[in-house]
């Protein structure tokens, strides 16, 4: 399947209830084009999980307090993606909701790898080699003895390799330069596109969000519980 400019996801998608937005993004294929056209290498994925944040009700939104240097985006324009660190270790990526002045935002949580594979297996590696460096660091520092089981190597396999936010920003090479680009714009570097994966044959749940630690009583997490892939993604193409 052939992924056309014209099928970019438009502003109206996003200028929605955010809920609905997290749950219409189910089955859309998020793109990272890396470097200039025509030789231009693309990540591609198609997005399997979300999460929606609302804006002052919901206080598990970083808009709960209103408008803070932080939260201002997410009541600006809709169809931006606003990227933050988190727990000073991953950027999450997440695409803002709603109209104008009204919070939301949808937070990507996984997808399902389709292009580029290779190289987010390569970013994957890199990170955890940073982050097994950084321990040892730490540890020689305090005098500790690392005594944790080694992990489960996983990036080679597909299920696992962009299963979670952190992970899906460091196999797409998402990062605060993100902050605030245009998902609209066809071209941009990084998008969202409609790739005829209609939401309504989808099999969907949607539960609590998780790691937060206030309105988790809301199911606002919504996950594909299987979906059929209608053709392999060859590269956006105008």
């Amino acid at each position: 399947m052939v992924l056309y400019d014209k099928n970019i996801l438009h502003r109206s998608f996003y200028a929605r209830d955010t809920s609905i937005v997290a749950r219409e993004l189910i089955g859309k294929i998020l793109v990272r084009i890396c470097g200039p056209r025509p030789s231009h290498a693309f990540l591609s994925g198609i997005i399997i999980e979300t999460e929606a944040y609302y804006g002052t009700d919901d206080p598990a939104s970083h808009a709960f307090r209103g408008r803070t240097p932080r939260s201002e985006i997410m009541f600006g324009t809709a169809g931006m993606s606003y990227v933050y660190f988190c727990y000073g270790m991953y950027y999450l990526l997440n695409a803002v909701t709603e109209e104008l002045n009204t919070p939301g935002a949808v937070l990507i949580r996984a997808v399902q790898p389709l292009e580029g594979i290779e190289l987010m297996e390569k970013r994957r590696i890199a990170q955890r080699a940073k982050l097994k460096s950084k321990a040892k660091k730490n540890n020689a520092n305090t005098g500790k003895i690392n005594t944790e089981p080694k992990a489960r190597n996983a990036y080679f396999n597909i299920n696992k390799l962009s299963d979670g936010p952190g992970k899906l920003t460091v196999c797409f090479g998402i990062d605060i330069s993100d902050n605030k680009k245009d998902l609209t714009d066809p071209k941009g570097d990084l998008r969202i596109y409609d790739c005829g994966i209609k939401n309504s044959l989808i099999k969907i749940s949607a539960s609590p969000r998780i790691g937060i630690s206030s309105g988790r009583e809301i199911h606002l997490r919504y996950m594909a519980e299987n979906i059929n892939i209608p053709g392999k993604i060859v590269g956006p193409v105008k």
